[in-house]
């Protein structure tokens, strides 16, 4: 298929997403639907190729994209996440396929009157769940890994009842405000760069950060071997911010492979 035909596919994927969330009640980060989209329909080669920024191709196009499905009023984005509209949950029954909702959208097809809202799916937390195939690997450069005799222990909390489901041992964030936190720069298995495991099945890690320009990347059982980096890519771009300095918590979801930053 074309790379257009791909990015189709993928905003269907994403206000099908949309309107699985509305059913949880939940008000999904655009970076999670992005990457859920994605992994969905896993970028192709060309789609894989990082432009200017370390960003693949068919993530400029689909976020790009997705400003159409502001523009018809289907989707909002705000701070507190994006949402879907009942116009947005009407076009996924109206337009069901990848085609006639582009369509629809470059001809500004409007919603006929009268058309119901979409029912409440009987097993909403299927329809909400995606598998994720194995990530290819692209040719982001990684930093080299220095060798290690032991996979560093993950923390993991004590919660009765809480069962987390084909979570790594270990998630270490290694970058270059390694040492600001009293590491080593890029070392995967330093204490202060382990992240904790949440009652939710989210990782997290704290820090307090002078103010700069950093860049990591999310390593799983203490070994460069998987590595993720921006957009939960395998082996992708490294993560990079500019901090204003202060305290900061990484968030990173073995669903997305992705880690996503909240400044204090």
């Amino acid at each position: 298929m074309s790379i257009r035909e791909n990015t189709n596919r993928r905003l269907k994927e994403v206000l099908d997403i949309m309107a699985a969330g509305t059913w949880l009640d939940e008000k999904p980060n655009g970076g999670v639907v992005l990457a859920e989209a994605t992994a969905r329909i896993p970028f192709s080669k060309e789609e894989s190729e990082l432009l200017s920024g370390g960003i693949p191709r068919g993530h400029k196009n689909l976020t790009k994209a997705t400003a159409d499905l502001v523009k018809a009023g289907w989707i909002t984005k705000g701070r507190s996440g994006w949402e879907i509209t009942e116009n947005g949950l009407r076009a996924t029954v109206v337009f069901d396929t990848a085609d006639k909702l582009a369509d629809a959208l470059s001809n500004g097809t409007l919603i006929p009157a009268g058309t119901p809202l979409p029912e409440k799916p009987a097993d909403t937390a299927a329809t909400a769940t995606a598998k994720k195939p194995a990530a290819k690997k692209t040719a982001a450069k990684k930093p080299a890994a220095k060798a290690t005799t032991a996979k560093a222990a993950a923390k993991k909390p004590e919660a009765a009842g809480v069962f987390f489901e084909n979570q790594p041992a270990s998630v270490a964030l290694a970058g270059d405000f390694g040492q600001a936190i009293g590491a080593e720069n890029w070392d995967p298995n330093h204490p202060s760069l382990q992240m904790t495991l949440e009652e939710s099945g989210t990782w997290h890690l704290s820090a307090n950060l002078p103010e700069g320009q950093y860049s990591y990347k999310a390593v799983l059982n203490g070994s460069w071997d998987e590595n993720y980096g921006a957009f939960g890519i395998l082996d992708g771009a490294n993560h990079e911010f500019a901090h204003a300095g202060g305290p900061i918590t990484f968030h990173y979801n073995h669903a997305t492979k992705d880690v996503l930053r909240v400044q204090s």
